[in-house]
């Protein structure tokens, strides 16, 4: 039995849905319904049957209550950054709630806390935060969505100290299945909270979070970059000067291929680069040390220095904007110098195509007392593939290649995942690891018709 049977037949939905939402349900044909499912990752095309932009929690509430009373599903979405993810479900039936219009964070210095509305970006928690000498555990880009990156995990370059992101949780604001709104932490709903910390999307729409800060002013971080033609030369130094550094350094490393673009800042366009960029939670003195061996490589360019903590947001020159991209990672236990010459060919993939490695362990692999469904991540070092999609036409060939690309690495790969890089067709369960099975049954418990399409389903 599916929840069709206690509801609206399919012809009466439309009507059901205005009646209760008016006009902030758009379905295909009304104004605004095309630009209102684009998702940021546009080489996705999301066509869901319609689209809601609450603005309150109040009308989410609205929003689920209607759904499910038409015998629709509702899938939550902030930015559509995984959109790809979300792609392996069927929206025919499901009502897309974007949150795009409930942006808003509140900072308590005295806690070192913040309140983030659940369509959030780490730009508007940065430029809340820095005034009172705190950050956040944020990723590598600020239009990402808090609540998305941090209830997947979330792997920042302030990781290998501090962890996880989806650990700094301390509470959830969030719309179950019933229509409900409920506050989930600790010591409220605190199966839920497990839940919702690695299965969000799965459990209701998220309309806050209550996050821990980090007590950074400034942070010493930046990239040096070299010529491809290096690439041989700069990853083994690399590799091999990751496997003694301490857990204050969190670091990367890109082999990036771009096309001649007048966008593009000189020292990209055209070119194929390699590039090492992260943060160095120590002082100007023990980090410049620390470098010294990558400085010895004479990178064409280093900006390594000391910088406001905010600026860490753009030092891995992710797109400032929509992007269409396929994408594809896998977790690596170990990188030996084979692996390593395999990674260098993977990063001459012809086309628009970036192959990246990025530094995992310290903390990252450590699981905190009290922590959720997913807090920490096996592997040595995390590969990813990333291939633009410029044409509809060209996906094919992209999702080949980026494939093609983890494939070379497959005999030191680890079983788990990483939920915030998942991409369509891969193996959720990987990502949830040991948690799969408890979370499926808090799913059959909070979500019993199975009213919630998430991009990580279980």
């Amino acid at each position: 039995m599916t929840l069709a049977d206690f509801t609206t037949t399919a012809d009466a939905r439309p009507a059901s849905l205005r009646d209760a939402l008016g006009d902030r349900v758009l379905f295909a044909g009304d104004p605004g319904y095309d630009a209102a499912r684009v998702p940021w990752n546009v080489a996705v095309d999301q066509r869901p049957y319609a689209v809601v932009r609450p603005e309150t929690p109040e009308e989410v509430v609205e929003v689920v209550r209607a759904a499910a009373a038409a015998g629709l599903r509702v899938a939550p979405q902030s930015t559509g950054h995984a959109a790809a993810a979300l792609a392996d479900t069927d929206l025919a039936n499901v009502v897309l709630v974007s949150l795009a219009g409930m942006r808003g964070v509140t900072v308590d210095p005295v806690t070192r806390t913040a309140r983030v509305l659940g369509g959030s970006l780490w730009n508007d928690v940065i430029e809340a935060t820095a005034p009172h000498g705190l950050t956040a555990l944020h990723g590598s880009a600020g239009d990402v969505s808090v609540v998305g990156y941090t209830l997947s995990g979330g792997l920042s370059f302030y990781a290998r100290a501090h962890g996880l992101a989806i650990n700094t949780v301390q509470a959830v604001q969030v719309v179950i299945a019933d229509g409900s709104l409920v506050r989930a932490s600790a010591d409220e709903n605190a199966e839920l909270f497990w839940a919702m910390r690695g299965g969000s999307g799965a459990f209701g729409v998220v309309v806050s979070l209550e996050l821990d800060l980090l007590s950074y002013t400034d942070v010493f971080a930046g990239m040096m970059l070299w010529d491809a033609s290096r690439a041989v030369e700069i990853s083994h130094t690399w590799a091999e000067w990751t496997a003694t550094a301490p857990e204050s350094a969190t670091t990367t490393l890109r082999v990036m291929n771009f096309p001649p673009l007048p966008e593009l800042p000189p020292f990209l366009s055209g070119r194929s680069v390699v590039v090492i960029d992260g943060a160095i939670l120590e002082t100007d003195a023990v980090a410049s040390a620390l470098l010294a061996p990558l400085r010895a490589l004479a990178p064409e360019m280093d900006t390594f220095t000391r910088i406001p903590a905010a600026g860490l947001l753009a030092v891995h020159m992710d797109p400032p904007g929509p992007t269409p991209a396929v994408t594809a990672h896998s977790m690596l236990m170990e990188l030996p110098a084979e692996a390593v010459e395999a990674f260098v060919a993977a990063g001459a993939t012809p086309g628009v195509f970036f192959a990246e490695l990025r530094h995992l362990g310290g903390a990252i692999a450590r699981r905190p007392e009290h922590a959720g469904a997913v807090a920490s991540a096996e592997g040595a070092y995390l590969a990813h593939t990333v291939a633009m999609v410029p044409f509809p036409e060209a996906e094919a060939e992209a999702d080949d290649a980026v494939r093609a690309g983890l494939a070379a690495l497959e005999r030191w790969k680890a079983s788990n995942l990483m939920l915030n890089f998942i991409d369509g067709g891969a193996d959720r369960d990987a990502g949830f690891g040991e948690a799969v099975e408890r979370l499926r049954a808090l799913k059959q418990r909070f979500d019993p018709h199975d009213v919630f399409a998430s991009a990580h389903a279980l």
